[in-house]
């Protein structure tokens, strides 16, 4: 088994997409009219399938984001990721170092969702493993 993508509720599916294209997604296709309304397939440079999905119904704007906590990309230089952003229109905070060379930055989605930004130490897999925990 694996984890296929996240579905995200957004309430102005222009105004997300414009935002998660800025972060760097790239939309690969839609699907209209579902049961949960429109779904618009989203994924990273990085990321052989779609890892986001936004869920669009304009009868059902999100009033609610508390059952997210947040979403994490990882980055391979978040110091210039935080720089392109920027030049975007993307506000990120200011990173903070972790640990040695492990750095984080956060950002917040047009529905108010968190998003961490995260670069790995060099050497470190791509995603968190039990290592981090022993």
């Amino acid at each position: 088994m694996r984890m296929l993508h996240l579905g995200l509720r957004v309430t102005d599916l222009d105004r997300s997409l414009a935002f998660y294209t800025a972060v760097g997604y790239a939309e690969l296709g839609r699907v209209p009219e579902t049961g949960f309304g429109s779904l618009t397939m989203l994924k990273l440079p990085g990321d052989p399938y779609v890892s986001l999905e936004l869920v669009h119904d304009p009868a059902r704007p999100v009033k609610d984001i508390g059952a997210v906590n947040h979403l994490v990309i990882q980055v391979d230089d978040l110091h210039a990721t935080i720089a392109g952003l920027a030049a975007k229109g993307v506000t990120a905070e200011p990173p903070a170092e972790l640990g040695p060379e492990f750095w984080t930055s956060w950002l917040t989605d047009p529905d108010g969702y968190r998003i961490e930004l995260v670069q790995w130490p060099p050497g470190h897999p791509p995603g968190m493993t039990a290592a981090d925990f022993a």
